[in-house]
């Protein structure tokens, strides 16, 4: 078996032991809650039974939705990529979020990329939540031009990441303690999604320390390329370069890049 492949399928089996773990907790925790309420029915508070039974599913419906997310974008039929304005989506989808903490943006107006709205949404749903956790009093979205990339950035004030965590908080179901501490019904896998949809759009995604000291999220994904004037796209044939001479055919990678 060549060295690429078995290294695939050890991570698609690690993958899938993590998976079974964190799911194996979640419903530990949800039986020993309803097993003690069953033997001491009368030393049972049913409203706080039902609140710590009702967060023991929603973590399990948390696991399930980012492992269908996952799913979906490793074996599932490709999406149309779609020419989107970064700072009209960022705008629409804060708009409609009922947060701790209101969020501040600071957007550079037709920032456009080719690329599959609804990931990006998750992908900055995710990023926000994430804010929302850590932060103490302020979540700011940055939407900006950096030469042939465009770039979000999600920052908050709260007490920032290390630098020799900052990659491993993208490993599939990794959670800092301060993470754990903040919110027991986290997955482990947003952030982790978040890279994945950062990548299939040919982009990156990495953490470093924002202005206010705590944790800032950068996205950079290429650039859109200029729509050609009406008169050129009239001339144009599907799939093929400008101009009534230069007409040369897609490569095999364009055409793969095209699809992403």
């Amino acid at each position: 078996m060549p060295t690429e492949l078995r290294q695939e399928l050890q991570k698609k089996r690690q993958f899938a032991s993590d998976a079974s773990h964190e799911m194996r907790t979640a419903v530990t925790g949800l039986r020993a809650e309803l097993e003690e309420a069953r033997l001491y029915p009368d030393q049972t508070d049913l409203h706080d039974l039902l609140a710590r039974a009702l967060g023991g599913v929603d973590r399990l419906d948390a696991i399930l939705t980012d492992l269908r997310v996952l799913g979906e974008m490793d074996a599932g039929p490709p999406m149309e990529p779609q020419q989107i304005d970064l700072a009209e989506l960022v705008r629409d989808e804060v708009s409609r979020r009922v947060d701790r903490l209101d969020v501040q943006l600071l957007l550079q107006p037709r920032v456009t990329v080719q690329a599959v709205p609804i990931r990006i949404v998750r992908l900055l749903t995710n990023l926000l939540d994430n804010a929302q956790r850590h932060a103490q009093q302020m979540v700011e979205v940055r939407v900006s031009r950096a030469g042939d990339s465009a770039e979000v950035t999600v920052a908050d004030d709260g007490e920032g990441i290390a630098e020799s965590e900052r990659e491993r908080i993208f490993e599939r179901f990794t959670r800092l303690s301060a993470a754990r501490r903040l919110d027991h019904k986290g997955t482990g896998l947003g952030l982790a999604i978040a890279r994945d949809i950062a990548q299939a759009h040919m982009g990156t995604l990495h953490a470093e320390e924002s202005a206010t000291g705590g944790a800032c999220f950068v996205l950079r994904l290429p650039l859109a390329r200029p729509t050609p004037p009406a008169s050129r796209r009239a001339r144009q044939m599907p799939g093929e370069g400008y101009g009534p001479l230069a007409l040369p055919r897609i490569t095999g990678r364009e055409r793969d890049a095209t699809k992403r």
